[in-house]
């Protein structure tokens, strides 16, 4: 399993995990409400019976222990008649009646006339559970109740629990991802410019060699020390390359048909001559351009579509604009395999090749290059499998509105 496909089965691994945990505090607390529903019912039930023998009873020592039992219940109540009309309340706001008295006797018992109020609660009963219906002086009452402020907030506190819980896991996911991410770069970092002070000697030591060859056999002029030193004038650039990673390179104004077609004509010549390329596009466009790390982005690209064609193909490599964007576009094109959609977002990640030597570090690197040192971006534009691929990519552009294509 590479690291990708063990990353990706550790989150769905987590996810699980996560809704199981979710599920079981869900059905817990659903367990509990019930419970103390039932238990709300039963208290609710006591109180309507004890106000009927309350009313039905002259034993003032049963109507004290009767009048003891009522007042133990604290759930919200109102007691109707048959005509809907109001005789009692019970955990309801004590500032306010539904009698309709005259404003000094109101004043006196610090209450005010709110009729509405108590429907508006009775409508919030109606809503919630059934009433508890009994007969007191042979009419027909109606007790109706909501739930208690204990079982409002049980009620809400799991979607609270999970709410905090989620939070706190965003929060710990992103802290770990930033460190995470930190020591990725420092790594990346030091590798780099490791590499690049192990290959400054043995290159150095090699453009001696160049020189005194030459000198020594007076051959100032033979192509095949010409080609040798472009090769280590590439090395150069490569452990050039390296250097920079880690720290932010100066980005100029090129002409990016100019930049491309360099690399273009210096890479044709080191592939099978049975791939073809092509450029073609505008040859005014500028933009921000670190030349070595952009040939660097360009060699991953290329060579990714060269290792995509079987044997014959073509590459094509268009470089557009957009006057209303003000961006420049790269297309690199190949006739290779293609890549599946599913796969367009993964073939940037750490590790992901198709390939058995591969170690799927290419694409990787030339979308840190793009986006972190260039300010751009780069993705798949369109693929089909047995057909061919288009990576794109997006820089800013630094045309002037006349100088720029649409």
């Amino acid at each position: 399993m590479n690291p990708y496909q063990q990353k990706r089965t550790w989150k769905y691994s987590l996810l699980a995990f996560a809704v199981v945990i979710a599920s079981g505090s869900l059905l817990y607390t659903s367990y509990l409400v019930k419970n103390i529903a039932k238990s709300e019912r039963t208290r609710a039930q006591v109180w309507a019976m004890s106000m009927r023998q309350m009313l039905a009873s002259d034993d003032n020592d049963f109507l004290n222990y009767v009048l003891a039992v009522r007042d133990s219940s604290v759930v919200p109540s109102l007691v109707v008649n048959s005509k809907g009309e109001f005789q009692l309340t019970r955990g309801l706001d004590s500032t306010k009646t539904f009698i309709k008295l005259e404003p000094e006797e109101l004043k006196a018992k610090h209450q005010k006339y709110d009729l509405q109020y108590f429907k508006d609660e009775l409508e919030y009963m109606k809503s919630q559970h059934e009433p508890i219906q009994l007969t007191v002086l042979k009419e027909p009452w109606f007790v109706y109740y909501k739930d208690s402020p204990l079982l409002t907030q049980l009620k809400i506190f799991p979607y609270i629990q999970l709410s905090v819980i989620a939070i706190f896991l965003m929060v710990a996911y992103t802290a770990f991802s930033s460190s995470r991410k930190s020591e990725q770069d420092q790594v990346w970092v030091g590798l780099a410019k490791e590499t690049a002070h192990q290959l400054g000697t043995p290159i150095s030591s090699l453009m001696a060699w160049i020189e005194l060859i030459k000198d020594k056999f007076n051959a100032e002029d033979d192509p095949l020390l010409a080609e040798m030193e472009n090769d280590v004038k590439r090395l150069e650039i490569v452990a050039d390359r390296f250097s920079k990673i880690g720290s932010v390179p100066k980005l100029e104004t090129q002409p990016v048909y100019d930049v491309v077609k360099d690399y273009v004509d210096y890479f044709r010549v080191r592939v099978s001559d049975k791939i073809s390329f092509e450029l073609t596009g505008n040859r005014r466009l500028l933009a921000g351009l670190n030349v070595p790390l952009f040939d660097w982005v360009l060699e991953n690209l290329l060579k990714n579509a060269v290792n995509a064609i079987d044997s014959t193909g073509s590459i094509k490599v268009n470089i557009s604009g957009s006057r209303a964007k003000k961006q420049v576009y790269i297309d690199v094109s190949d006739t290779g395999k293609g890549i599946p959609r599913s796969k367009f977002e993964t073939v940037f990640q750490p590790g992901y090749t198709t390939r058995k030597r591969g170690w799927g570090l290419g694409l990787s690197l030339t979308k840190r290059m793009i986006h972190n040192y260039h300010n751009g971006q780069i993705f798949v534009r369109d693929s089909e499998l047995g057909k061919g691929t288009t990576f794109r990519i997006v820089l800013k552009s630094l045309n002037d509105d006349s100088k720029a294509t649409t």
